[in-house]
């Protein structure tokens, strides 16, 4: 358990530090500089200690060597002016000349007198050190060396009381001894006083390196600081700027670079409120010049449609060009009055004072509502409406009227569109969201289509004629619907292959959003056969929603006069 909480918190800290990394320059600023600093630091430390560890080194060796020497040359010459004939005399000579030799330089050191490999005479005579504790460090590699009459050396480890070592060097040359020949007198040089100054340095490298470290730190903060500090503030100002808070600015400390940025940053800030304010005097003077248009022409408009009325009603009696020419007139005053609707409510968007009527409702029953009054529409245009509904409620906090205005739209310029294939709505529901899904099998569109496709008066194709009589602003006044809701209305098409509208709502006021329910791009984009019309077929049945089959004379009207304006008009 204990285990595992100190991993928690090890990953906690390593997100928060990998999180600080992240969102903060000056972090990332100042650890570069300090690793990038101390690795300089490290690389010129260890360059100094190296060449003084080599120069004291050499150094050092260069001395014993020439002390060696002449200390060889003493005793080769105590060796000469002797008159020893002896075993014994020759045995005190050597000891003679070992303790005279162990004092006799600038420093301490150990002396071995040893027979030279190879070497033998008569007389018995020993070998002499002044540690014979220390005669293993001679290595036989080194006393082979010292048989060609040179001067030799050999870097050891020198034992020492309490353990551990430290570095020596042992030097050797031949000697010619009285009465017994050829020995080799060895100097064994401690360097350890060497190594305690090349300590010293390095401890005085370390610490002058943490100390440079420490002082590059506190540099690159403050220069950060002096620096980021700036670019915070105006990252703060630039969020409440964002916020609709024009009227923030930077303050401004002398005459510096920062000090430029901050003027630069508020004469921006500045000509941003003046444009957006100009924007927003002529957005309204737009939205209220619309308003205004919209209510004006309705007083004409409701004159012209009794007048139209009236002369529609009388068209029997005219001759066939007036009465074609009343009809006409029948049909625009429809489409006209459609206009000034969706013009006003569009004007309500745009000034905000749209108002959502929301209640707990099921979105079933409202997609049935608008399958059964788009119905009429796709059995005249030869397309079959096929419902896929969960079996368990569907219930949202909507505005009916507005939900189904959206379905409404989606649905005829599905089957305006599908020409005479078959268009599938679809109802899902998850926890957050419910989505209902428009999809037609028709002459689709292209994804960059797809992105202007809810713009206001937009179409794919200008000389393609709106049969069904639209204004240009169902799509636009859908998708602001949707947002009204806090929803979301996408589409996605492909020429050739259909499109495919989906509504995602949410199921409570305030939830925000993720995935919806249903996915944007179908699983099959492909043309599908036609379903048969059986029970559990999917499609509506007939039993059950009668007006889907029903014969409204009004529409059959409308629809004739609409198919003859457009052969007229080709």
């Amino acid at each position: 358990m204990a285990l595992r909480l100190l991993r928690l918190r090890t990953g906690r800290r390593l997100q928060a530090a990998a999180r600080r990394w992240r969102t903060s320059l000056q972090v990332r600023v100042i650890a570069s500089t300090m690793v990038i600093g101390v690795l300089v630091l490290a690389l010129v430390a260890a360059y100094v200690g190296l060449r003084m560890r080599d120069g004291l080194f050499d150094a050092r060796v260069t001395q014993v060597l020439q002390e060696a020497a002449r200390s060889t040359r003493q005793a080769q010459g105590t060796f000469d002016s002797s008159t020893a004939t002896t075993g014994a005399d020759v045995q005190t000579l050597l000891y003679d000349v070992s303790s005279a030799q162990r004092t006799g330089g600038a420093t301490p050191r150990e002396v071995f007198l040893l027979r030279a490999p190879g070497q033998s005479s008569p007389v018995r005579v020993g070998a002499v050190a002044s540690d014979a504790t220390l005669v293993g460090l001679v290595s036989p590699a080194l006393r082979e060396s010292v048989t060609d009459g040179a001067q030799h050396w050999q870097s050891v480890a020198l034992p020492v009381a309490g353990g551990g070592t430290e570095p020596a060097v042992v030097v050797g040359q031949p000697v010619d001894v009285p009465v017994v020949g050829q020995y080799q007198l060895f100097f064994l040089y401690s360097l350890q006083a060497e190594q305690e100054r090349l300590d010293l340095l390095w401890r005085t490298l370390a610490l002058a390196g943490v100390a440079l470290a420490g002082l590059l730190g506190a540099i690159t903060w403050l220069v950060t600081r002096q620096t980021v500090h700036p670019v915070r503030q105006a990252a703060a100002v630039a969020e409440r700027l964002a916020d609709g808070h024009l009227t923030e600015r930077l303050p401004v400390r002398g005459e510096d670079e920062m000090a430029t940025l901050a003027r630069a940053f508020n004469e921006m800030a500045g000509s941003l409120q003046d444009q957006i304010a100009r924007l927003e005097e002529l957005g309204a003077v737009q939205r209220r010049f619309v308003s205004d248009v919209s209510h004006e022409l309705r007083t004409p408009l409701t004159t012209i449609r009794i007048a139209g009325e009236m002369i529609h009603e009388a068209r029997e009696g005219f001759d066939p060009v007036v009465k074609r020419s009343a009809e006409l007139l029948a049909m625009q005053l429809d489409r006209f009055e459609d206009l000034l609707a969706d013009l006003l409510e569009i004007s309500r968007f745009d000034a905000g004072a749209a108002v959502l009527d929301a209640d707990a409702a099921d979105v079933r029953e409202v997609v049935v509502r608008a399958v059964e009054h788009a119905a009429t529409l796709a059995e005249r245009r030869g397309s079959w409406l096929s419902v896929a509904l969960p079996a368990g409620p569907c219930v949202a906090d909507i505005d009916p009227r507005r939900v189904e205005r959206v379905l409404r739209n989606l649905l005829v310029n599905a089957v305006e569109h599908a020409e005479g294939s078959d268009v599938v709505v679809t109802v899902a529901a998850d926890d957050q969201a419910v989505a209902v899904g428009v999809r037609d099998h028709g002459i689709g569109m292209t994804a960059q289509e797809a992105q202007h496709v809810f713009d206001r008066f937009w179409r794919a194709d200008p000389a393609r004629a709106r049969t069904t009589g639209g204004t240009g602003l169902g799509l636009a006044i859908a998708v602001e619907d949707a947002h009204l809701h806090g929803g979301r209305l996408e589409a996605w098409g492909r020429p050739g292959r259909g499109a495919h509208f989906v509504l995602t709502l949410p199921r409570r006021a305030g939830i925000r959003l993720g995935l919806s329910p249903l996915p944007l791009e179908p699983e099959d984009d492909s043309t599908p056969a036609p379903p048969a019309a059986a029970p559990g077929s999917g499609g509506p049945d007939p039993a059950a929603l009668p007006a889907l089959l029903a014969d409204d004379a009004r529409a059959d009207a409308q629809a004739d006069a609409r198919a003859d304006a457009r052969t007229d008009a080709r």
